[in-house]
């Protein structure tokens, strides 16, 4: 009876452990600047692509040329 409560209480001690362990892995997955860097890095990505970048180019262009026609008009 003694060797089952002993046994017990060292799973209750490693299932602690196991969750604490877990806890302090979630809490540095979803860290603010791990989360902001993540997004970063994917955002940088998805631009360097070169049609994202022509995109861009193009939609810039047709900005630049609006502005230009109500400075001029």
């Amino acid at each position: 009876m003694a060797g089952d409560t002993d046994r017990i209480e060292q799973d209750i001690v490693q299932a602690r452990e196991d969750l604490a362990n877990t806890l302090d892995e979630l809490a540095v997955r979803v860290s603010p600047e791990r989360l902001a860097d993540s997004a970063k890095t994917k955002v940088i990505a998805f631009v360097n692509k070169p049609a994202v970048k022509i995109s861009l180019a193009v939609a810039g262009a047709v900005v630049l040329v609006g502005v230009v026609r109500k400075v001029i008009a």
